[in-house]
């Protein structure tokens, strides 16, 4: 049976705690990915992560695999959410999963901020054991990003690339604002047909 778990990123601090601000889970598009999917009758998880604006591995990887992970499981990660979604799939060689989208993935590449929480090397066979990898990146966004997105395409074979014009971080840049906090070609690319 087909599932979905939705990654969210890693907000400052004040934001974590700033009650006027939803929780990383339900902020941004990713309550409205949730829904389009629970309403194709997949279910969709957006988990909390323990204490998002300090990631930790351990941590959040004990809150990820309280879900249930197999073919039919489609994964979304954003900002570090794709990083944590890339390391995992790195270091479960054995599991095999459903379509898997990179949301501006974020690998901390120049260790300023959480150089443990991306203490691996990326599996570059990943993409085979997935039924579809793509990594979704807009032309303005910050240098960490850029330099994440880089080496991801430079060390993961076959991953599919999708680069967006104006879309920022994915967070609340003017597109992504006029849109309202909806996604729609990010719900194409995990339910849309297959690619020829």
């Amino acid at each position: 049976m087909a599932n979905a778990i939705i990654v969210h990123g890693c907000p400052p601090r004040e934001e974590y705690y700033d009650p006027a601000v939803p929780s990383p889970g339900n902020h941004l598009w990713l309550p409205w990915l949730a829904k389009q999917l629970i309403v194709r009758d997949i279910p969709a998880h957006t988990p909390e992560m323990p204490l998002a604006y300090a990631p930790d591995y351990p941590a959040w990887r004990r809150e990820f695999e309280r879900y249930d992970i197999g073919p039919g499981t489609m994964l979304v990660g954003h900002s570090c959410g794709g990083g944590f979604l890339l390391r995992w799939l790195s270091e479960h060689p054995g599991t095999h999963v459903g379509r898997v989208v990179l949301v501006a993935p974020w690998l901390d590449p120049f260790g300023d901020v959480a150089p443990a929480f991306f203490d691996f090397r990326p599996d570059p066979a990943l993409v085979s054991r997935t039924a579809r990898t793509l990594l979704f990146h807009s032309d303005d966004d910050s240098e960490d990003i850029q330099e994440s997105v880089c080496r991801i395409r430079g060390s993961v074979e076959g991953i599919g690339y999708r680069e967006f014009q104006g879309y920022g971080h994915f967070t609340s840049e003017a597109r992504m604002a006029d849109a309202g906090a909806r996604f729609p070609e990010l719900l194409d690319a995990l339910v849309g047909p297959a690619p020829a």
